[in-house]
């Protein structure tokens, strides 16, 4: 009967979203308070940490390295001198070297601090998501049979957010709930390239996108994003896109 039920993956790139968000900014923040604050003021607070942070599945990684374009493509909408200015200060607070590419890595000191993030992160989430054992086991199952997916249909795409995000760093012994956050993070950057295309393709950039009013024309640039964001949720059945719904709208947070 499930299988029955009008779920095609356009329409649960859409659901899935927010749901996606809701998961994942609850496990940051949670990190945030439950340890992540306190961490980030010992190695100089938010000025030297802000992109270990953000890239820190793809740092933390051995030879982990963010390039030019991952790095514009990840900060599309932001100022990008002021992104320079930025990475410069972390690499002055020796937590981020540059590569000869223009890109950038973690010090030992930035690697020593992501050990520790990978730490506080493995704390919060198992007591944001404590009692739901299974859950987390069933989405970290599935989430990571659709970014293997997503990986394989990117093979030929031009590099992006998601190929700079993906695959997430998850060394032996991960706990699932930081499994779990690390692989709703890389997946939202897969959305995110999907919207990048959808208003390219529409002939906005970056800040028209971001200054476009509600209505029909956003309405179809939504609509695209959808379409072009599906491809990796055909790996799953309609019975398992149900259930990835329904276990995260479970989740607390």
């Amino acid at each position: 009967m499930v299988e029955a039920v009008e779920l095609p993956p356009h329409r649960f790139a859409e659901l899935i979203a927010p749901a996606v968000d809701r998961a994942f900014v609850a496990g940051m923040l949670a990190g945030r308070d439950g340890g992540g604050a306190e961490l980030s003021s010992r190695y100089g607070g938010p000025a030297a940490t802000g992109f270990l942070v953000e890239f820190r599945t793809r740092l933390a990684a051995p030879g982990g390295t963010v390039d030019g374009p991952g790095f514009a493509a990840v900060t599309r909408y932001r100022d990008a001198a002021a992104c320079r200015r930025a990475v410069d200060k972390q690499v002055a607070y020796g937590m981020l070297q540059r590569v000869p590419d223009g890109g950038f890595c973690a010090t030992e000191r930035g690697l020593a601090f992501l050990d520790e993030l990978y730490g506080v992160h493995a704390e919060v989430t198992e007591e944001l998501w404590a009692g739901h054992d299974d859950r987390v086991a069933r989405l970290v199952t599935a989430l990571g049979r659709v970014l293997a997916y997503a990986l394989l249909l990117a093979e030929d795409d031009e590099p992006g957010a998601f190929s700079t995000m993906a695959p997430p760093h998850e060394p032996a012994g991960t706990p699932p709930g930081v499994l779990l956050l690390n692989r709703l993070g890389t997946l939202r950057y897969h959305r995110a390239d999907a919207h990048a295309a959808a208003w390219t393709a529409a002939g906005h950039t970056a800040t028209s996108i971001a200054e476009l009013a509600p209505g029909p024309e956003r309405l179809a640039i939504e609509q695209e994003t959808d379409r072009r964001a599906a491809g990796p949720y055909t790996v799953l059945t309609a019975e398992e896109r149900l259930a990835v719904l329904a276990d995260l709208a479970a989740l607390p947070g």
